[in-house]
């Protein structure tokens, strides 16, 4: 295979990569609590996903799901995986944010675990939590999401460049947020 270049298309093999030390860790408050009714802005998830264009470039996708209404509240692509990244993505929520009631869950990435965004999360009086170590569930949600907008939308097309990927991003996302059907919408299974 690796003669021909050849590729498995289904589950390849992760590597793992230097962990960090974090500087600051919250409690995993959400505790996989997915079943329950939230409303809209209490339970805010987060994550930050790889996509490839243009042969090798890499861009990331930080993301903020709003548990409650299912939807995707803000997001930002970037070149750069870094905590800019993620401080210019929940900055488009700060004034949605209702203080001390909301929970922000996300994994222990550097982004998260800052003093940056520790600062953030005090200053907004947002209620933090974090996945446990390499539990990926814990942030299942989320993780679902990156599955949807990467099957449905990523691997159907190859990307040459960062605009196109950053234009199909955005109506992915309003189509995901506005027409995509799902159970939560009060629709059932037909028998």
């Amino acid at each position: 295979m690796r003669l021909l270049e050849l590729k498995a298309v289904i589950r390849r093999k992760r590597y793992n990569y230097k962990s960090h030390k974090p500087q600051h860790v919250a409690e995993n408050v959400l505790n996989r609590e997915f079943q329950a009714d939230y409303n809209a802005m209490e339970v805010l998830l987060s994550d930050i996903t790889e996509f490839k264009f243009g042969g090798h470039s890499k861009a990331y996708l930080s993301a903020v799901l709003d548990y409650g209404e299912n939807k995707i509240v803000a997001y930002k692509l970037s070149r750069h995986n870094n905590n800019a990244l993620v401080r210019d993505t929940v900055t488009q929520i700060k004034n949605t944010i209702i203080p001390t009631n909301t929970l922000f869950h996300s994994d222990r990435g550097f982004q998260y675990t800052s003093h940056g965004f520790r600062n953030f999360v005090k200053e907004h009086k947002i209620n933090q939590s974090m996945s446990r170590v390499g539990k990926c569930i814990d942030n299942g949600p989320m993780e679902n999401f990156w599955g949807i907008i990467k099957e449905e939308m990523y691997r159907l097309t190859t990307y040459n460049t960062f605009e196109e990927l950053e234009k199909d991003i955005k109506t992915f996302i309003e189509f995901y947020n506005t027409k995509r059907i799902t159970l939560k919408m009060g629709l059932h299974i037909p028998s």
